[in-house]
């Protein structure tokens, strides 16, 4: 997994050198909405590894882009916080929080790029790390041998939405899975709101061309 993981990044930033040569760039941030998330951590044979939320999952960091309109190449990273996740079958704690480092390919009005209006796609993959039952972990399963150590998922991503002038808003869904685990994936599914600040500064400079 190691030696696929590294051609991976090798390929990843080939594409990056090469994108970079159209000569635009973005710096800005993501902020996103989990409308469902469920975590499952590597088994351990004595209580369920699962741990969901629909509620109040809300994720912040940075975000950078370079390419041009019609396609770019993106990195991202952010922490992802379910306030209330929880385990339906064996109640053990609350919340959840997951840290996606994301290198995405994006498409049309989703470039982050893009003067005029339109809609468009991303793709991508990463890792991430992910840690429930947040806040405490109930004594008695403690007691039985239960420990919740945040695990990595090596995760793929796709979203579809619509961009403007360095804002962009899609729904996306990302998965991610370990093999060396028995259990231990992740799922997400929600919305995303990117901002490039170097474009949005330059609606507000009317020597600028939008």
């Amino acid at each position: 997994m190691n030696t696929i993981f590294k051609s991976i990044v090798i390929s990843l930033l080939l594409s990056m050198y090469a994108i970079s040569a159209q000569g635009q760039f973005g710096i800005g941030m993501t902020i996103t909405n989990d409308l469902y998330n469920r975590y499952d951590n590597p088994s351990d044979s004595i209580a369920s590894g699962g741990n969901g939320s629909v509620l109040l999952n809300l994720g912040l960091g940075p975000k950078v882009w370079v390419g041009g309109e019609k396609m770019s190449f993106s990195v991202e990273t952010y922490a992802n916080l379910g306030i209330f996740g929880l385990s339906l079958s064996d109640y053990k704690g609350l919340g959840n929080i997951s840290f996606p480092v994301i290198a995405k390919f994006n498409f049309g009005g989703l470039s982050g790029l893009n003067k005029e209006g339109r809609f468009g796609l991303s793709i991508g993959g990463g890792i991430q790390w992910n840690k429930t039952e947040l806040y405490y972990l109930s004594n008695s399963f403690e007691d039985r041998g239960v420990s919740r150590e945040m695990y990595r998922t090596y995760v793929i991503q796709a979203g579809y939405g619509f961009g403007l002038t360095g804002f962009g808003a899609q729904a996306f869904v990302r998965y991610g899975w370990n093999p060396d685990f028995d259990g231990g994936n992740s799922l997400n599914i929600g919305l995303q709101f990117d901002l490039n600040f170097i474009k949005l500064s330059k609606i507000d400079d009317p020597a600028s061309q939008l």
